[in-house]
């Protein structure tokens, strides 16, 4: 599939956004509304190396566990996450998080989304409106973003009052 970009601006400093996307503890904070049952792979969830496994909420989904890793942690400005999903797991991931300063100490986010389909049958998959799907659960997992870095949560529809931190499975 071709990569689905979504970006926002944040009206925060860099490092304050990085710190907080570099611990993939906060992940599910931004992302429940389509990405659950979050387990850590790894009890560090700080910087390279950490990761996480999680089911994907798209309807229709027959093979719905996914799984990331932090692959380069380049401080303060790009994050890039690897990882697998599908049947047995054989869709390759790729996601970037871009953070760029912005003017009065805001921060532009930019996440991209590739993925690989290994066969046939997953390129028809991703073909009926996985695209589109994923853009807008990115979008709406931006706006959340934003609402929890830098908005009072009860004043924002898309912003929740932090949850609680995903941890290692069985822990």
């Amino acid at each position: 599939m071709d990569p689905v970009t979504v970006s926002v601006i944040i009206d925060a400093p860099r490092e304050q956004v990085f710190d907080y996307l570099q611990d993939i503890a906060n992940h599910p904070e931004f992302t429940d509304h389509y990405l659950v049952d979050w387990h850590l792979t790894r009890i560090d969830s700080v910087g390279l190396g950490a990761g996480a496994r999680f089911r994907v909420k798209a309807p229709g989904n027959r093979f719905s566990w996914g799984d990331v890793t932090f692959a380069e942690v380049e401080r303060p400005h790009r994050i890039v996450e690897v990882g697998r999903t599908g049947k047995t797991n054989r869709v390759r991931t790729l996601g970037v998080y871009d953070l760029a300063q912005g003017a009065g100490g805001t921060t532009r986010v930019r996440f991209t989304l590739e993925t690989q389909p290994a066969t046939l049958s997953d390129r028809i998959m991703e073909g009926l409106g996985a695209k589109g799907w994923l853009k807008r659960k990115n979008a709406r997992a931006m706006r959340r973003l934003r609402g929890i870095l830098e908005e009072d949560p009860t004043h924002s529809p898309d912003a929740r009052p932090p949850g609680r931190r995903v941890t290692v499975a069985g822990g």
